[in-house]
This record gives C-alpha cells, structure tokens and sequence, in this order.
C-alpha cells in the first residue's frame, strides 16, 4: 500500500529511540522528509543518518519540550526548511513511583512534559496546517489512560489527558482538513521495558534468562491476545496509516495496538 507521504515534511517529537525512532524511519520511509527531535544531539543526529543511509531524507532538531522557550525554538528550526504537514507528539517520560512516591512536584513536572510539551506544538504548528487545508496530528497515548495501574499514578493520568486533548483538538479542526487522533500502545518492548522486566525478574520467580522471564512477564503484567510484548515498528505502522491519505475520515479516534490488552469493546 502507498501510503502518499512524498512531499510530505513530518516532525515526530521524542524520536531519538524507541517508538518515536521506529516511527520517524517508517514515514522517512514511506517518502516523508522527517524532522528527528530529541534531548540528546548524538543519539538524534545518528537516527537521523540512519534514515539518510536508507535513503530517506531526515534533518534534526535538539531541545527539551518543557520549557516554553526552547519548544519555539524546536519549532521554528523545524519548519526552517519547509512547513510540517505531520505532527507525531511521542515525547514524554515518567519514573516508576508508588503514590506515597509521587509527590506534587513529581506530578506537576510529569504534566509539563507529557501534556503541555504537545500543546505547544499544536499551538505552534497546526496553525498553518489550518491555513494550507491539510495536516496531521497523532498522539501516542496508552492503555493506562483508560486502565490505569496502581504505580505511577502522575503518568497514567497524562496519558488520560493526552487522550482528552487529542479528540478535543479534532472538534476545533473540523471541516479544516486537518485530523487529530490517537495511538495507543500496549507494552512495548523497548530497551528501557525489557532492562526493567529483567531486573525485577528473577525475584518475582519470573526465571532468570529474558526467554524464561519474557512469558511469564506478559502473563503477570499484561496479558493479552498475543501473548507477548509489541514490536515498536507495529506503533509505527500505525502512525503511519493515520497520517495518509486513507484516513482522511477518522477523525478523534484511539487506535489501540496493544495485542488486546485492554478488554473493553468500545
């Protein structure tokens, strides 16, 4: 399938690794020019020519999200070369903490990050998306928004609120050609999923090698259809058939790829 994305320039936030690097090499691609962002200027300057040695077209874009300043920044030296059409907001982070753990200031911190970090890159860049009458918006949300665990309580509620804004910016852009929608992941096994699932293996009788901890992790933790953990490259595709042509029609919609993890039909 084609997905149409040539001419397309997609800004996939937080895309140094894991979900949001998989995601920023499918749309490169699928023939998108990708803006790579992240934190750290060597790991998101090597994604970046890891998609130009697959002859994608990338360039890069450093700086933290959470402060008003340097999110303008990112977005002005993002559209320096062209507007984005494209806009992947995957940044975010939490600390595994119990509520006693989570103070307010944890709270208030995990918020800025994950919740307004995207909302000043909608308010920076859906605007001219608006004006040119096409455009992209696709949060990656999560299964905790809508089946939160008794741990880190200040991230699943982001993950709530990332759901909310995203369908309520799908009400603002109506009859724009712009869509927003989310996708939302069940355990994904990145580098950080599988050091934790590792470390707290063995003392939880999971066994002590990855093939032994590995089944009996999915079954304690998150079992789902599938009987297994996601492959980043399956968020991937995800994102990437929400910003083609196809899905012009959907509009405020999650699209969850967790295995069937979450029960509810609806």
């Amino acid at each position: 399938m084609d997905l149409n994305l040539n001419g397309r320039r997609a800004l996939v936030t937080g895309s140094s690794a894991g979900l949001g690097e998989a995601t920023a090499k499918l749309l490169a691609a699928e023939g998108a020019a990708v803006v790579v962002h992240g934190r750290d200027k060597e790991r998101t300057e090597k994604v970046a020519q890891d998609i130009r040695n697959a002859d994608g077209t990338a360039t890069t874009v450093h700086g933290d999200l959470a402060d008003d300043a340097v999110a303008a920044e990112v977005a002005r030296a993002a559209t320096a070369d062209g507007p984005i059409d494209i806009l992947v907001n995957n940044a975010g982070f939490y600390r595994h903490l119990s509520w006693a753990e989570a103070t307010p200031d944890e709270w208030r911190d995990t918020y800025n990050i994950n919740v307004v970090s995207g909302v000043r890159m909608i308010q920076h860049l859906v605007p001219a998306m608006r004006e040119r009458g096409w455009g992209r918006v696709i949060t990656i949300g999560g299964g905790l928004a809508s089946q939160p665990m008794n741990t880190h309580p200040q991230y699943n509620a982001t993950l709530a609120a990332r759901h909310n804004l995203a369908v309520s910016l799908a009400r603002e852009l109506k009859g724009t050609g712009v869509t927003s929608n989310v996708v939302s992941p069940g355990a994904i096994l990145v580098e950080a999923t599988k050091e934790l699932v590792t470390e707290i293996g063995p003392a939880r009788g999971w066994g002590n090698t990855w093939e032994e901890i590995q089944p009996n992790a999915v079954n304690a933790l998150i079992p789902n259809d599938q009987e297994r953990f996601g492959d980043p490259d399956e968020i991937a595709g995800a994102v990437a058939y929400l910003c083609s042509e196809y899905a012009q029609y959907i509009s405020g919609a999650t699209i969850r790829v967790d295995g069937g993890l979450i029960r509810s039909a609806f």
